[in-house]
């Protein structure tokens, strides 16, 4: 009997540790399999855990580009444009911050990824920030002085428009200036070369508005600015457009443009790679009219036919 056992247990012995070896591939290749799939989830699960990265927008109250405060808050071209650009670029983690202008030039020479909604290309600028597309076309900058100060300017007008070099140079008025702010190229050189206490620079959030209240004060008699912008802080100041006079500077042309710039990083390049395929397919006609709102009648029909075929040609490049 026991031998007859032991011959069975030979002959099934095989049998048995095939099916038992077959049992343990089987688990074993679930097992990795199951292994696999745990390792691809977490891969997954870390990567969809992975922080975005941080895009800092600098802001401040620039009417009628950024309008931070006031019954016409919200209503600015920047305003508008900003969300949009915003909801076209969820791969990063967006903060606006509030800053004057020369804290936002300061954060924009830094490492982190910053970006200026509005500011105007220059040579020098170019050196340490990296410029979008043409975002919008603003009204070039210009001199206002009160009616009753007209006369300051009168020998320095040529065709309307005054030559503020030769007026920086007569040293007979300061020009009211916002500090660190460009008025374009043109402009930038004249005040560079500008004599000492040629200039009266003012800092902080409301600039201008301050140096409007100087000049209705009468301890000053020219404010360099844009007219749109000027118009608007003029009206916070309870002063009418009757009681200023505006001039263009000789040699700035009509419009310029408004930019997009991000700190000249790698992080900062791509995103203003990314910010210029989202402005050539805003729509411009609804952003457009916002600026043109701010203006006169008679310049809004020019700056709304300019501005269209300025885009226009753009799309072209």
């Amino acid at each position: 009997m026991t031998r007859n056992r032991s011959q069975s247990c030979v002959k099934t012995g095989p049998s048995k540790l095939k099916r038992l070896l077959s049992t343990a591939i089987h688990h074993s290749r679930v097992w990795r399999a199951a292994a696999a799939f745990a390792l691809l989830a977490g891969l997954v699960s870390t990567a969809w855990a992975q922080p975005k990265e941080t895009l800092i927008w600098l802001l401040r109250d620039l009417p009628p580009t950024m309008i931070l405060e006031g019954p016409k808050k919200g209503q600015g071209i920047i305003d508008q444009m900003l969300p949009q650009l915003i909801a076209g670029m969820p791969q990063y983690q967006h903060t606006l911050m509030r800053v004057n202008r020369a804290r936002a030039l300061q954060m924009l020479h830094e490492e982190s990824l910053t970006c200026d909604p509005s500011l105007l290309k220059t040579k020098e600028r170019e050196q340490w920030i990296s410029f979008s597309v043409p975002a919008f076309r603003a009204v070039s900058n210009g001199l206002v002085a009160r009616q009753e100060d007209r006369s300051v300017l009168e020998p320095f007008l040529i065709e309307g428009e005054v030559d503020l070099a030769a007026l920086l140079k007569s040293g007979r008025n300061k020009v009211g200036v916002v500090a660190e702010r460009s008025y374009g190229e043109v402009v930038d050189t004249l005040l560079r070369q500008a004599p000492e206490g040629a200039l009266t620079p003012h800092y902080g959030n409301d600039a201008l508005g301050s140096l409007l209240h100087m000049q209705r004060l009468g301890r000053l008699q020219v404010v360099l600015g844009y007219w749109p912008e000027i118009r608007y802080q003029a009206s916070q100041k309870l002063i009418t457009d009757d009681q200023l006079e505006f001039y263009p500077v000789k040699g700035t042309g009509k419009y310029l443009s408004g930019h997009i710039g991000c700190s000249n990083t790698p992080q900062g390049r791509q995103a203003i790679s990314e910010i210029n395929q989202l402005l050539r397919n805003l729509s411009r006609e609804h952003l457009d009219s916002l600026y043109a709102d701010w203006l006169d009648p008679a310049r809004r029909t020019d700056y709304l036919k300019e501005t269209r075929a300025f885009f226009e040609q753009q799309a072209q490049q």
